[in-house]
């Protein structure tokens, strides 16, 4: 079996505005990247020994929503999704999928940030029925 770590990717027409939201819903830092790289990049400390990611101006712009989402989602382990799921309301995201039970794991739930990118949370509990 391969090691894998996680390294994720944000596209946003508004980097300013999707960094403070990611700071404000999950408590992210970002550091500005100066690598000479050929665009804006921001590189995301997650907290996390297992991975982190980085956050970009959108170079195309998505396919349209009738479509679904064309993307390979991440989740989130969160402690609670409904407080999660406040927080990212009052700043300016949508629930995509409300939260849902998941028999022996916990709950599950999806959301659109700032930017109409899709994200996933995910609350672990075994109890769950």
């Amino acid at each position: 079996m391969m090691n894998c770590s996680i390294y994720f990717e944000i596209q946003a027409d508004e980097p300013n505005r999707a960094i403070n939201f990611y700071k404000t819903v999950f408590g992210w830092r970002f550091e500005r990247a100066s690598e000479g790289l050929p665009i804006a990049y921001w590189r995301i400390d997650t907290g996390e020994a297992v991975g982190g990611g980085g956050l970009l101006q959108r170079p195309a712009q998505p396919p349209p929503q009738e479509c679904g989402t064309n993307a390979f989602v991440c989740s989130f382990e969160v402690d609670s999704i409904d407080e999660v799921t406040k927080t990212v309301l009052a700043h300016g995201g949508q629930i995509a999928l409300p939260a849902f039970d998941v028999k022996g794991r916990g709950r599950q739930g999806y959301f659109l940030d700032t930017e109409g990118n899709t994200f996933g949370v995910f609350q672990i509990d075994p109890s769950v029925e």
